[in-house]
Protein backbone atom coordinates (compact mmCIF):
# COMPACT_ATOMS: atom_id res chain seq x y z
CA UNK A 1 0.00 0.00 0.00
CA UNK A 2 1.74 3.49 -0.90
CA UNK A 3 1.94 5.72 1.58
CA UNK A 4 -0.25 8.54 2.05
CA UNK A 5 2.38 10.90 3.37
CA UNK A 6 5.88 11.77 3.93
CA UNK A 7 7.27 13.32 7.02
CA UNK A 8 8.04 16.42 5.57
CA UNK A 9 4.20 16.21 4.57
CA UNK A 10 3.31 16.73 8.21
CA UNK A 11 1.97 19.94 10.07
CA UNK A 12 4.21 19.76 12.80
CA UNK A 13 8.35 18.12 12.45
CA UNK A 14 9.11 14.47 12.43
CA UNK A 15 12.53 13.00 13.00
CA UNK A 16 13.75 16.91 13.12
CA UNK A 17 17.29 17.19 11.81
CA UNK A 18 17.55 19.39 15.59
CA UNK A 19 17.49 15.17 16.99
CA UNK A 20 20.45 13.62 16.68
CA UNK A 21 20.93 10.86 13.84
CA UNK A 22 20.09 8.05 15.58
CA UNK A 23 17.49 9.11 17.33
CA UNK A 24 16.07 10.56 14.48
CA UNK A 25 16.68 6.83 12.41
CA UNK A 26 14.29 5.44 15.48
CA UNK A 27 11.45 8.26 14.79
CA UNK A 28 11.20 7.27 11.47
CA UNK A 29 10.58 3.65 11.98
CA UNK A 30 7.90 4.67 14.41
CA UNK A 31 6.31 7.02 11.96
CA UNK A 32 6.81 4.79 8.93
CA UNK A 33 4.88 2.02 11.01
CA UNK A 34 2.28 4.88 12.31
CA UNK A 35 1.85 5.73 8.60
CA UNK A 36 0.96 2.52 7.23
CA UNK A 37 -0.96 1.66 10.14
CA UNK A 38 -3.25 4.91 9.24
CA UNK A 39 -2.96 4.35 5.63
CA UNK A 40 -4.92 0.88 6.51
CA UNK A 41 -7.36 2.68 8.64
CA UNK A 42 -8.19 5.41 6.13
CA UNK A 43 -8.19 3.36 2.89
CA UNK A 44 -11.56 4.29 1.31
CA UNK A 45 -11.89 1.05 -1.02
CA UNK A 46 -11.40 -1.41 2.19
CA UNK A 47 -14.41 -2.12 4.34
CA UNK A 48 -14.33 -2.12 8.00
CA UNK A 49 -13.83 -5.17 8.78
CA UNK A 50 -10.95 -6.14 6.49
CA UNK A 51 -9.15 -2.67 7.96
CA UNK A 52 -9.25 -4.65 11.38
CA UNK A 53 -8.20 -8.09 9.85
CA UNK A 54 -4.85 -5.88 8.20
CA UNK A 55 -4.38 -4.31 11.46
CA UNK A 56 -4.55 -6.99 13.44
CA UNK A 57 -2.07 -8.50 11.07
CA UNK A 58 0.36 -6.00 11.37
CA UNK A 59 0.07 -5.25 15.02
CA UNK A 60 1.03 -9.33 15.15
CA UNK A 61 3.86 -8.20 12.50
CA UNK A 62 5.20 -5.76 14.73
CA UNK A 63 5.47 -7.97 18.13
CA UNK A 64 7.33 -10.71 15.91
CA UNK A 65 9.25 -8.32 13.85
CA UNK A 66 8.43 -9.99 10.72
CA UNK A 67 10.98 -9.44 8.07
CA UNK A 68 8.23 -9.99 5.34
CA UNK A 69 6.83 -6.34 6.98
CA UNK A 70 10.19 -3.93 6.60
CA UNK A 71 7.89 -1.49 8.75
CA UNK A 72 6.80 -3.79 11.68
CA UNK A 73 10.39 -5.08 11.30
CA UNK A 74 12.22 -2.16 11.83
CA UNK A 75 10.60 -0.58 14.49
CA UNK A 76 10.94 -4.04 16.45
CA UNK A 77 14.57 -3.85 16.04
CA UNK A 78 14.06 -0.17 17.65
CA UNK A 79 12.30 -1.34 20.74
CA UNK A 80 14.81 -3.96 21.23
CA UNK A 81 17.73 -1.33 21.19
CA UNK A 82 15.82 2.00 22.91
CA UNK A 83 13.26 -0.31 25.27
CA UNK A 84 10.83 1.84 23.29
CA UNK A 85 8.14 1.70 20.21
CA UNK A 86 6.34 -1.67 20.78
CA UNK A 87 3.85 -0.64 23.47
CA UNK A 88 3.26 2.76 22.41
CA UNK A 89 2.73 1.60 18.15
CA UNK A 90 0.22 -0.83 19.94
CA UNK A 91 -1.61 1.99 21.21
CA UNK A 92 -1.98 3.61 17.89
CA UNK A 93 -3.07 1.08 16.64
CA UNK A 94 -5.88 0.70 19.34
CA UNK A 95 -6.71 3.96 18.27
CA UNK A 96 -6.80 3.31 14.00
CA UNK A 97 -8.98 0.56 14.99
CA UNK A 98 -11.57 2.87 16.49
CA UNK A 99 -11.17 5.21 13.10
CA UNK A 100 -12.23 1.55 11.11
CA UNK A 101 -15.36 1.59 12.66
CA UNK A 102 -16.40 4.73 14.29
CA UNK A 103 -17.00 7.98 12.63
CA UNK A 104 -18.18 10.47 15.31
CA UNK A 105 -17.60 11.70 18.96
CA UNK A 106 -20.30 12.78 21.47
CA UNK A 107 -18.33 15.26 23.83
CA UNK A 108 -14.94 16.29 24.60
CA UNK A 109 -14.28 13.86 26.96
CA UNK A 110 -14.60 11.16 24.31
CA UNK A 111 -12.50 12.79 21.83
CA UNK A 112 -9.93 13.32 24.35
CA UNK A 113 -9.91 9.51 25.43
CA UNK A 114 -9.00 8.96 21.65
CA UNK A 115 -6.25 11.21 21.84
CA UNK A 116 -4.97 9.49 24.71
CA UNK A 117 -4.17 6.47 22.36
CA UNK A 118 -4.34 7.90 18.71
CA UNK A 119 -1.51 10.92 19.80
CA UNK A 120 -0.30 10.84 23.30
CA UNK A 121 1.31 7.74 22.32
CA UNK A 122 4.14 9.42 20.16
CA UNK A 123 4.97 11.78 22.81
CA UNK A 124 5.72 9.04 25.35
CA UNK A 125 7.84 7.68 22.59
CA UNK A 126 9.87 10.35 22.00
CA UNK A 127 10.33 10.29 26.19
CA UNK A 128 11.53 7.10 26.23
CA UNK A 129 13.18 7.13 23.35
CA UNK A 130 15.25 9.85 25.02
CA UNK A 131 15.43 8.11 28.60
CA UNK A 132 13.10 11.29 30.11
CA UNK A 133 11.54 11.27 32.92
CA UNK A 134 8.04 10.73 34.25
CA UNK A 135 7.95 14.43 34.83
CA UNK A 136 7.26 14.89 31.39
CA UNK A 137 4.51 12.69 30.48
CA UNK A 138 1.57 14.95 31.41
CA UNK A 139 2.78 18.31 29.85
CA UNK A 140 3.57 15.92 26.75
CA UNK A 141 -0.03 14.41 26.78
CA UNK A 142 -1.07 17.91 26.68
CA UNK A 143 0.45 18.90 23.49
CA UNK A 144 0.02 16.07 21.65
CA UNK A 145 -3.50 16.13 22.35
CA UNK A 146 -3.34 19.43 20.93
CA UNK A 147 -1.64 18.76 18.22
CA UNK A 148 -4.17 16.00 17.72
CA UNK A 149 -7.02 18.46 17.84
CA UNK A 150 -5.10 20.97 15.93
CA UNK A 151 -5.29 18.64 12.86
CA UNK A 152 -8.75 17.73 13.18
CA UNK A 153 -9.61 20.80 13.01
CA UNK A 154 -7.24 21.66 10.25
CA UNK A 155 -9.01 18.53 8.77
CA UNK A 156 -12.22 19.11 9.28
CA UNK A 157 -13.70 19.17 5.95
CA UNK A 158 -11.61 16.59 3.69
CA UNK A 159 -12.22 14.24 7.08
CA UNK A 160 -16.11 14.75 6.98
CA UNK A 161 -15.90 15.03 2.94
CA UNK A 162 -13.43 11.91 1.91
CA UNK A 163 -13.98 9.76 5.02
CA UNK A 164 -17.42 10.70 6.77
CA UNK A 165 -15.45 11.10 9.66
CA UNK A 166 -16.10 14.14 12.10
CA UNK A 167 -13.68 14.51 15.39
CA UNK A 168 -15.17 17.57 16.59
CA UNK A 169 -17.81 17.01 19.33
CA UNK A 170 -21.09 16.35 18.18
CA UNK A 171 -22.75 18.29 21.14
CA UNK A 172 -20.67 21.21 19.89
CA UNK A 173 -22.11 21.14 16.60
CA UNK A 174 -25.59 21.20 17.75
CA UNK A 175 -24.70 24.78 19.00
CA UNK A 176 -24.36 25.78 15.01
CA UNK A 177 -27.24 24.03 14.23
CA UNK A 178 -26.45 20.23 13.93
CA UNK A 179 -23.91 18.73 11.26
CA UNK A 180 -25.29 20.23 7.76
CA UNK A 181 -25.80 23.75 9.47
CA UNK A 182 -21.95 23.50 10.99
CA UNK A 183 -20.22 22.93 7.32
CA UNK A 184 -22.95 24.95 5.23
CA UNK A 185 -20.79 27.76 3.91
CA UNK A 186 -23.07 30.88 4.84
CA UNK A 187 -23.09 29.66 8.63
CA UNK A 188 -19.80 31.22 9.67
CA UNK A 189 -20.73 33.29 12.73
CA UNK A 190 -22.45 30.41 14.40
CA UNK A 191 -19.03 28.05 12.88
CA UNK A 192 -16.81 30.08 14.02
CA UNK A 193 -18.36 30.49 17.53
CA UNK A 194 -17.88 26.36 17.85
CA UNK A 195 -14.30 26.51 16.55
CA UNK A 196 -13.19 29.59 18.69
CA UNK A 197 -15.04 27.38 21.68
CA UNK A 198 -12.66 24.08 20.42
CA UNK A 199 -9.48 26.26 20.45
CA UNK A 200 -10.27 27.48 23.64
CA UNK A 201 -9.79 24.12 24.95
CA UNK A 202 -6.97 23.54 22.68
CA UNK A 203 -4.85 26.83 23.90
CA UNK A 204 -5.49 25.79 27.38
CA UNK A 205 -3.54 22.23 26.74
CA UNK A 206 -0.71 24.38 24.83
CA UNK A 207 -0.51 26.33 28.08
CA UNK A 208 -0.27 23.23 30.41
CA UNK A 209 2.16 21.86 28.01
CA UNK A 210 4.31 24.83 28.33
CA UNK A 211 6.41 23.63 31.10
CA UNK A 212 7.45 20.62 28.86
CA UNK A 213 10.82 22.18 27.78
CA UNK A 214 12.09 22.83 31.47
CA UNK A 215 11.45 19.53 32.19
CA UNK A 216 13.48 17.61 29.30
CA UNK A 217 16.93 16.82 30.56
CA UNK A 218 18.07 16.27 26.47
CA UNK A 219 19.08 19.42 24.67
CA UNK A 220 18.08 18.28 21.44
CA UNK A 221 14.90 17.07 22.78
CA UNK A 222 14.43 19.82 24.64
CA UNK A 223 15.06 22.48 21.17
CA UNK A 224 12.19 20.27 18.98
CA UNK A 225 9.36 20.61 21.92
CA UNK A 226 10.25 24.43 22.15
CA UNK A 227 10.15 24.84 17.87
CA UNK A 228 6.82 22.48 18.49
CA UNK A 229 5.02 24.73 21.00
CA UNK A 230 5.24 27.55 19.40
CA UNK A 231 4.11 26.02 15.80
CA UNK A 232 1.25 24.58 17.59
CA UNK A 233 0.50 28.03 19.21
CA UNK A 234 0.67 29.50 15.92
CA UNK A 235 -1.53 27.66 13.65
CA UNK A 236 -4.25 27.70 16.64
CA UNK A 237 -3.79 31.34 16.12
CA UNK A 238 -4.08 30.58 12.02
CA UNK A 239 -7.27 28.89 12.78
CA UNK A 240 -8.83 31.71 14.87
CA UNK A 241 -8.38 33.82 11.78
CA UNK A 242 -9.09 31.52 8.90
CA UNK A 243 -11.83 29.16 8.55
CA UNK A 244 -11.00 25.82 8.00
CA UNK A 245 -14.53 24.43 6.92
CA UNK A 246 -14.05 26.59 3.87
CA UNK A 247 -10.35 26.51 2.97
CA UNK A 248 -7.20 24.67 4.25
CA UNK A 249 -4.80 26.34 6.58
CA UNK A 250 -1.87 25.16 7.05
CA UNK A 251 1.58 26.35 8.75
CA UNK A 252 4.05 28.48 6.41
CA UNK A 253 7.59 27.70 5.59
CA UNK A 254 8.30 30.88 7.37
CA UNK A 255 6.52 30.05 10.77
CA UNK A 256 8.27 26.61 10.53
CA UNK A 257 11.34 27.98 10.38
CA UNK A 258 10.97 30.96 12.62
CA UNK A 259 9.62 28.08 15.45
CA UNK A 260 13.21 26.19 14.79
CA UNK A 261 15.69 29.39 15.29
CA UNK A 262 13.32 29.69 18.44
CA UNK A 263 14.16 26.16 19.75
CA UNK A 264 17.55 26.37 19.21
CA UNK A 265 17.80 29.41 20.69
CA UNK A 266 15.74 27.84 24.05
CA UNK A 267 17.69 25.09 24.20
CA UNK A 268 20.94 27.02 25.23
CA UNK A 269 19.44 28.71 27.77
CA UNK A 270 18.61 27.65 31.19
CA UNK A 271 14.63 26.32 31.36
CA UNK A 272 12.14 28.32 32.19
CA UNK A 273 8.82 28.28 33.13
CA UNK A 274 6.41 30.63 31.17
CA UNK A 275 3.41 30.50 33.40
CA UNK A 276 3.79 34.00 34.29
CA UNK A 277 3.07 34.86 30.26
CA UNK A 278 0.16 33.26 30.53
CA UNK A 279 -1.16 35.31 33.33
CA UNK A 280 0.22 38.55 31.89
CA UNK A 281 -1.48 38.01 28.72
CA UNK A 282 -4.95 37.47 30.13
CA UNK A 283 -4.75 41.07 31.59
CA UNK A 284 -3.02 42.73 28.63
CA UNK A 285 -6.77 41.36 26.92
CA UNK A 286 -8.61 43.31 29.86
CA UNK A 287 -9.17 47.10 30.02
CA UNK A 288 -7.11 49.55 30.30
CA UNK A 289 -8.59 50.16 33.53
CA UNK A 290 -7.68 47.27 35.09
CA UNK A 291 -4.30 47.39 33.88
CA UNK A 292 -3.58 50.94 35.31
CA UNK A 293 -4.56 49.80 38.59
CA UNK A 294 -2.45 47.22 39.05
CA UNK A 295 0.46 49.69 38.15
CA UNK A 296 0.65 51.20 41.54
CA UNK A 297 0.87 47.42 43.13
CA UNK A 298 4.67 45.84 44.03
CA UNK A 299 5.86 43.16 41.87
CA UNK A 300 5.01 40.67 44.10
CA UNK A 301 0.87 41.78 43.98
CA UNK A 302 1.10 42.49 40.96
CA UNK A 303 2.26 39.01 39.82
CA UNK A 304 -0.95 37.60 42.31
CA UNK A 305 -3.67 39.62 40.90
CA UNK A 306 -2.36 38.92 37.60
CA UNK A 307 -2.72 35.25 38.72
CA UNK A 308 -6.34 36.19 40.52
CA UNK A 309 -7.71 37.97 36.35
CA UNK A 310 -6.08 35.25 34.85
CA UNK A 311 -8.70 32.67 36.53
CA UNK A 312 -11.58 34.79 36.49
CA UNK A 313 -11.00 35.69 32.67
CA UNK A 314 -10.85 31.57 32.11
CA UNK A 315 -13.95 30.16 33.83
CA UNK A 316 -15.83 33.25 32.11
CA UNK A 317 -15.02 32.66 28.88
CA UNK A 318 -15.78 29.10 29.89
CA UNK A 319 -19.65 30.18 30.68
CA UNK A 320 -19.64 32.37 27.53
CA UNK A 321 -18.01 29.99 25.66
CA UNK A 322 -20.60 28.11 22.61
CA UNK A 323 -20.61 24.82 23.87
CA UNK A 324 -23.17 22.89 25.26
CA UNK A 325 -24.06 23.98 28.62
CA UNK A 326 -23.17 20.52 30.51
CA UNK A 327 -19.89 20.37 29.08
CA UNK A 328 -19.18 24.36 30.77
CA UNK A 329 -20.36 22.50 34.11
CA UNK A 330 -17.92 19.83 33.59
CA UNK A 331 -14.79 22.23 32.59
CA UNK A 332 -15.80 24.86 36.16
CA UNK A 333 -15.53 21.08 37.86
CA UNK A 334 -12.10 20.83 36.11
CA UNK A 335 -11.52 23.86 38.13
CA UNK A 336 -12.93 23.51 41.23
CA UNK A 337 -10.57 20.41 41.73
CA UNK A 338 -7.82 22.53 40.38
CA UNK A 339 -8.29 24.78 43.30
CA UNK A 340 -8.50 21.74 45.58
CA UNK A 341 -5.30 20.91 44.40
CA UNK A 342 -3.29 24.45 44.82
CA UNK A 343 -1.33 23.42 47.52
CA UNK A 344 -0.43 19.83 46.47
CA UNK A 345 0.29 19.41 42.25
CA UNK A 346 -1.59 22.45 40.39
CA UNK A 347 -1.37 20.59 37.06
CA UNK A 348 -2.20 24.30 35.32
CA UNK A 349 -0.08 27.41 34.85
CA UNK A 350 -3.07 29.39 36.69
CA UNK A 351 -3.02 27.29 38.96
CA UNK A 352 0.20 27.61 39.72
CA UNK A 353 0.52 31.11 39.47
CA UNK A 354 -2.86 30.89 41.89
CA UNK A 355 -0.91 28.77 44.75
CA UNK A 356 1.87 31.40 44.51
CA UNK A 357 -0.23 33.94 45.23
CA UNK A 358 -2.14 31.86 48.02
CA UNK A 359 0.84 31.20 49.78
CA UNK A 360 2.17 34.69 49.79
CA UNK A 361 -1.20 37.11 50.23
CA UNK A 362 -3.31 34.05 52.23
CA UNK A 363 -5.81 34.32 50.05
CA UNK A 364 -9.32 32.34 51.01
CA UNK A 365 -9.84 29.87 48.36
CA UNK A 366 -13.39 29.08 49.11
CA UNK A 367 -13.52 32.81 46.88
CA UNK A 368 -12.65 30.83 44.17
CA UNK A 369 -15.68 28.28 44.49
CA UNK A 370 -18.60 31.19 45.25
CA UNK A 371 -17.35 32.55 41.92
CA UNK A 372 -17.00 29.03 40.30
CA UNK A 373 -20.85 28.68 41.57
CA UNK A 374 -21.62 32.27 39.50
CA UNK A 375 -20.08 30.88 36.50
CA UNK A 376 -22.64 28.16 36.75
CA UNK A 377 -25.24 30.17 36.69
CA UNK A 378 -23.74 31.88 33.47
CA UNK A 379 -23.44 28.15 31.88
CA UNK A 380 -27.46 27.58 31.80
CA UNK A 381 -29.31 27.94 28.56
CA UNK A 382 -31.52 30.43 29.75
CA UNK A 383 -30.48 33.04 32.70
CA UNK A 384 -33.38 34.28 34.38
CA UNK A 385 -32.84 35.60 38.18
CA UNK A 386 -36.27 35.25 39.89
CA UNK A 387 -35.83 38.43 43.02
CA UNK A 388 -33.69 40.58 44.42
CA UNK A 389 -32.36 38.12 46.65
CA UNK A 390 -31.30 35.86 43.65
CA UNK A 391 -29.82 39.54 42.43
CA UNK A 392 -27.60 39.15 45.07
CA UNK A 393 -26.40 36.51 45.70
CA UNK A 394 -25.44 36.37 42.04
CA UNK A 395 -23.80 39.41 42.39
CA UNK A 396 -21.55 37.86 45.87
CA UNK A 397 -20.58 35.24 43.78
CA UNK A 398 -19.38 36.58 40.47
CA UNK A 399 -17.95 39.69 41.92
CA UNK A 400 -18.14 39.72 45.74
CA UNK A 401 -15.48 37.37 45.34
CA UNK A 402 -13.07 38.67 43.18
CA UNK A 403 -13.31 41.60 45.31
CA UNK A 404 -12.64 40.02 48.23
CA UNK A 405 -9.88 37.64 46.69
CA UNK A 406 -7.83 41.37 45.07
CA UNK A 407 -7.89 42.94 48.90
CA UNK A 408 -5.91 39.98 50.02
CA UNK A 409 -3.48 40.94 47.14
CA UNK A 410 -4.08 44.71 47.67
CA UNK A 411 -2.90 43.90 51.64
CA UNK A 412 -6.08 45.41 52.41
CA UNK A 413 -8.27 42.40 54.31
CA UNK A 414 -10.10 44.08 56.64
CA UNK A 415 -11.61 45.84 54.15
CA UNK A 416 -13.98 42.87 53.11
CA UNK A 417 -17.12 44.55 53.56
CA UNK A 418 -16.10 47.39 51.63
CA UNK A 419 -15.34 44.86 48.69
CA UNK A 420 -18.10 42.98 48.55
CA UNK A 421 -20.34 46.00 48.58
CA UNK A 422 -18.11 47.77 45.80
CA UNK A 423 -18.37 44.51 43.80
CA UNK A 424 -22.26 44.39 44.17
CA UNK A 425 -22.08 47.79 42.41
CA UNK A 426 -19.82 47.28 40.06
CA UNK A 427 -22.07 44.19 38.66
CA UNK A 428 -24.88 46.36 38.68
CA UNK A 429 -22.73 48.70 36.14
CA UNK A 430 -21.90 45.09 34.40
CA UNK A 431 -25.40 44.38 34.16
CA UNK A 432 -26.70 47.77 32.86
CA UNK A 433 -23.69 48.09 30.33
CA UNK A 434 -24.48 44.54 28.47
CA UNK A 435 -28.13 44.19 28.58
CA UNK A 436 -27.97 43.72 24.67
CA UNK A 437 -24.77 41.42 24.55
CA UNK A 438 -26.68 39.33 27.57
CA UNK A 439 -30.15 39.07 25.55
CA UNK A 440 -28.43 37.80 22.90
CA UNK A 441 -27.19 34.58 25.36
CA UNK A 442 -30.76 34.58 26.58
CA UNK A 443 -29.57 36.16 29.72
CA UNK A 444 -31.82 38.63 32.12
CA UNK A 445 -30.17 39.95 35.10
CA UNK A 446 -32.45 42.47 36.02
CA UNK A 447 -34.65 39.94 38.60
CA UNK A 448 -38.80 39.48 37.09
CA UNK A 449 -40.08 40.51 40.00
CA UNK A 450 -38.52 43.93 39.17
CA UNK A 451 -39.75 43.27 35.84
CA UNK A 452 -43.50 42.29 37.21
CA UNK A 453 -43.74 45.94 39.24
CA UNK A 454 -43.55 47.26 35.49
CA UNK A 455 -46.17 44.87 33.90
CA UNK A 456 -43.39 42.86 32.19
CA UNK A 457 -43.30 38.87 32.36
CA UNK A 458 -40.97 36.76 31.48
CA UNK A 459 -40.44 36.04 27.68
CA UNK A 460 -37.69 36.09 25.24
CA UNK A 461 -34.64 38.09 26.26
CA UNK A 462 -34.91 40.45 23.60
CA UNK A 463 -38.67 41.41 23.57
CA UNK A 464 -38.32 42.06 27.31
CA UNK A 465 -34.95 44.39 26.70
CA UNK A 466 -36.80 46.41 23.86
CA UNK A 467 -39.71 47.09 25.77
CA UNK A 468 -39.94 50.66 26.60
CA UNK A 469 -41.06 49.59 30.50
CA UNK A 470 -37.38 47.75 30.61
CA UNK A 471 -35.96 50.95 30.46
CA UNK A 472 -38.02 52.91 33.53
CA UNK A 473 -36.27 49.66 35.47
CA UNK A 474 -33.07 50.17 34.34
CA UNK A 475 -33.11 53.67 35.71
CA UNK A 476 -34.37 52.50 38.59
CA UNK A 477 -31.07 49.80 38.84
CA UNK A 478 -28.81 52.93 37.80
CA UNK A 479 -30.22 54.79 40.99
CA UNK A 480 -29.22 51.74 43.02
CA UNK A 481 -25.36 52.00 41.48
CA UNK A 482 -25.18 55.64 42.17
CA UNK A 483 -26.00 55.02 45.35
CA UNK A 484 -23.50 52.37 45.80
CA UNK A 485 -20.95 54.44 44.71
CA UNK A 486 -21.12 56.77 47.25
CA UNK A 487 -21.40 54.53 50.03
CA UNK A 488 -17.89 53.51 48.49
CA UNK A 489 -16.72 57.07 48.83
CA UNK A 490 -17.99 57.13 52.54
CA UNK A 491 -16.47 53.93 53.78
CA UNK A 492 -13.18 54.47 52.19
CA UNK A 493 -12.54 57.63 54.63
CA UNK A 494 -13.12 55.10 57.10
CA UNK A 495 -9.88 52.76 55.41
CA UNK A 496 -6.17 52.77 54.27
CA UNK A 497 -7.48 54.22 50.32
CA UNK A 498 -3.23 53.90 50.00
CA UNK A 499 -3.50 50.16 50.03
CA UNK A 500 -6.70 50.27 48.08
CA UNK A 501 -5.39 52.50 45.32
CA UNK A 502 -6.34 49.46 42.21
CA UNK A 503 -9.53 49.46 43.63
CA UNK A 504 -10.56 53.10 43.80
CA UNK A 505 -8.90 53.14 40.16
CA UNK A 506 -11.59 50.41 39.03
CA UNK A 507 -14.45 51.86 41.08
CA UNK A 508 -13.67 55.44 39.15
CA UNK A 509 -13.37 53.76 35.58
CA UNK A 510 -16.81 52.19 36.09
CA UNK A 511 -18.58 55.73 37.87
CA UNK A 512 -17.02 56.78 34.59
CA UNK A 513 -19.27 53.98 32.55
CA UNK A 514 -22.20 54.54 34.59
CA UNK A 515 -22.10 58.09 33.74
CA UNK A 516 -21.77 57.38 30.20
CA UNK A 517 -24.91 54.95 30.36
CA UNK A 518 -27.15 57.27 32.07
CA UNK A 519 -26.29 60.60 29.88
CA UNK A 520 -27.14 58.13 26.57
CA UNK A 521 -30.32 56.77 28.02
CA UNK A 522 -32.07 53.61 28.19
CA UNK A 523 -34.33 53.57 24.93
CA UNK A 524 -31.53 54.42 22.68
CA UNK A 525 -28.75 51.66 23.25
CA UNK A 526 -26.24 51.11 20.39
CA UNK A 527 -23.85 48.54 20.87
CA UNK A 528 -21.40 48.15 24.15
CA UNK A 529 -20.76 51.68 25.56
CA UNK A 530 -16.55 52.33 25.94
CA UNK A 531 -14.73 54.94 28.07
CA UNK A 532 -14.09 58.55 26.48
CA UNK A 533 -10.59 59.22 25.49
CA UNK A 534 -11.00 62.00 27.84
CA UNK A 535 -12.12 59.12 30.62
CA UNK A 536 -8.68 57.39 30.00
CA UNK A 537 -7.28 60.47 30.08
CA UNK A 538 -8.67 61.43 33.59
CA UNK A 539 -8.01 57.87 35.09
CA UNK A 540 -4.18 57.38 33.92
CA UNK A 541 -3.62 61.12 35.81
CA UNK A 542 -5.00 59.47 39.01
CA UNK A 543 -3.15 55.87 38.40
CA UNK A 544 -0.18 58.59 37.95
CA UNK A 545 -0.71 60.02 41.61
CA UNK A 546 -1.52 56.82 43.07
CA UNK A 547 1.97 55.30 41.82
Amino acid sequence: MQASKRPRDESFPVASLVLSRAHRDAVLAFYRFARMADDIADAPDLKADEKLARLDSLEQALVEGDPKIPQAAQLHAVDRRYGAGLVEARDLVRAFRRDAVKTRYADWAELTDYCAVSANPVGRFLLRLHGESETAHGPADALCTALQILNHVQDCQPDQKRLDRIYLPVSWLQVAGGETAFFEPSNASLRRAVLNGVLDRVDGLIDRARVLPERLQDRRLRAQSIATLALAQRLSRRLRSCDPALTRVRISRADAAMAFLRGLAGAARPASSRDTDITAAAVRRSGSSFRLGMKSLSADRRRAIHAVYAFCREVDDIADGALPSWEKRRFLNEWRREIDRLHRAPETPIGRELARASSLFRLPLGECHALLDGMETDCQERVRLADDHALNTYGRRVAGSVGVLSIHVFGAPTAQSFAQELGHTLQLVNILRDIDEDAALERVYIPLSRLARHGLHDAPASVLASDPRFARVCENLADEARAGFAAADEALRRLDRSSLKPAVLMMESYRRILDRLVARGWGTRSGKLQLTAVDRLQLIGLAVRAA
